[in-house]
């Protein structure tokens, strides 16, 4: 199958705004099977505390909150770089009802992987990617920014806008624990939890285990020096994860694949940091979910192989944002992807999200497919 077709598109509007935490918005929502019918769901920063109705939750009396962490400004409490949620296998047709957050001994929501002592939050964020459990072992990829002070960022577009909040990639990495204890230690090699660096592809995008071949195939995004997202191809042992010379990338879809990173190919385009992985049966194909860009798109990609040859892009959701509010940034949509565990009749149903600066919510959507 080189295409695939929407039978029906049904909007299910935000997830997870009915919680006892106080927790008002974060976004990434990224979703690792853990076996026994449940999933580990990844957020980006979460934030804890109480909205202001009819103010834009990123400007604190009309200023842009910037590079700082939110912590004790304005009516945010709290700002943790990422937090989880266990989410059972359910019918989600109507909606996910059915979560725990992962939580501290005292009841308060826990940081997966919290900053080091030498990174200041004012300056370093880690922040969600996706992850795979393989045996005991819970492995969570996460990607590492530094913040941009409002005075040093320019116009974004015509109008001379910028975003409230700004950030420069340091690269991605991964971190190793257990979904038993949800404690997690950062990877390094060569004295760094770098894995890949800022202009290299940002593995751990997306990661897809071949159990019969006892290998993991990550995919990582990058932005070219055209400005234009290109999405690459790692794999590696099982039992090699934790070496980073043991990696291979794809450097032609025969296949062919090499120790050299710098070699690997293009598998598609255009899409952000985020984006999911997986086989549907029903259209007998490998699925690729991503937002276009930064734009209300989200688009899909299949190939009759993990390499591919990847079809164009198909449109399978707009986002329609209809919160009324005028913001003094550009509209940003992002976050793009599927959640396969939650698919229905062999992946005739998919269930993506995508999230909306403003909302900043898991905004979640439910797709047929003809």
């Amino acid at each position: 199958m080189s295409s695939f077709k929407i039978q029906k598109a049904v909007d299910l509007g935000p997830q997870f705004v009915d919680n006892p935490h106080r927790m008002v918005g974060q976004d990434g929502a990224f979703s690792i099977p853990l076996g026994n019918r449940k999933s580990l769901w990844f957020f980006g920063d979460t934030l804890i505390g109480s909205r202001v109705p009819g103010s834009s939750l990123w400007y604190i009396s009309g200023i842009a909150v910037g590079a700082e962490d939110m912590s004790g400004k304005g009516t945010i409490d709290k700002m943790l770089n990422n937090t989880g949620l266990i989410l059972p296998d359910q019918d989600a047709s109507d909606g996910l009802k059915n979560f725990k957050y992962i939580q501290n001994s005292d009841g308060s929501l826990k940081t997966l992987l919290p900053l080091l002592e030498n990174e200041d939050p004012n300056e370093i964020r880690v922040w969600c990617q996706h992850g795979v459990k393989i045996g005991d072992k819970l492995y969570l990829s996460f990607v590492k920014v530094r913040m941009i002070p409002q005075s040093q960022v320019v116009g974004t577009n015509e109008k001379g806008e910028v975003f409230p909040v700004n950030f420069d990639v340091i690269g991605s990495g991964l971190a190793v624990g257990s979904d038993k204890t949800w404690e997690f230690k950062r990877i390094f090699y060569n004295g760094s939890d770098i894995l890949w660096k800022k202009h290299e592809p940002h593995f751990g995008s997306a990661i897809f285990p071949v159990h019969s071949e006892r290998k993991l195939y990550l995919y990582g995004t990058h932005q070219g020096e055209d400005q234009i997202q290109k999405c690459c191809l790692a794999r590696v042992d099982f039992d090699q994860i934790e070496q980073l010379d043991k990696y291979e990338y794809l450097v032609s879809e025969k296949p062919e694949w090499s120790p050299k990173i710098e070699d690997s190919i293009v598998l598609f385009t255009d899409a952000p940091s985020e984006v999911s992985i997986s086989y549907n049966q029903h259209l007998g194909a490998y699925l690729a979910v991503h937002s276009w860009r930064t734009t209300s798109r989200i688009v899909g990609h299949i190939a009759p192989a993990l390499w591919g040859h990847w079809s164009p892009a198909t449109d399978l959701w707009e986002a329609q944002v209809n919160n009324g509010k005028h913001l003094p940034y550009p509209r940003l949509i992002y976050a793009g992807k599927e959640h396969p565990e939650l698919a229905a009749e062999n992946g005739k149903t998919i269930l993506l999200t995508y999230i909306e600066f403003e909302e900043y919510y898991p905004h979640l959507v439910r797709i047929t497919f003809n």
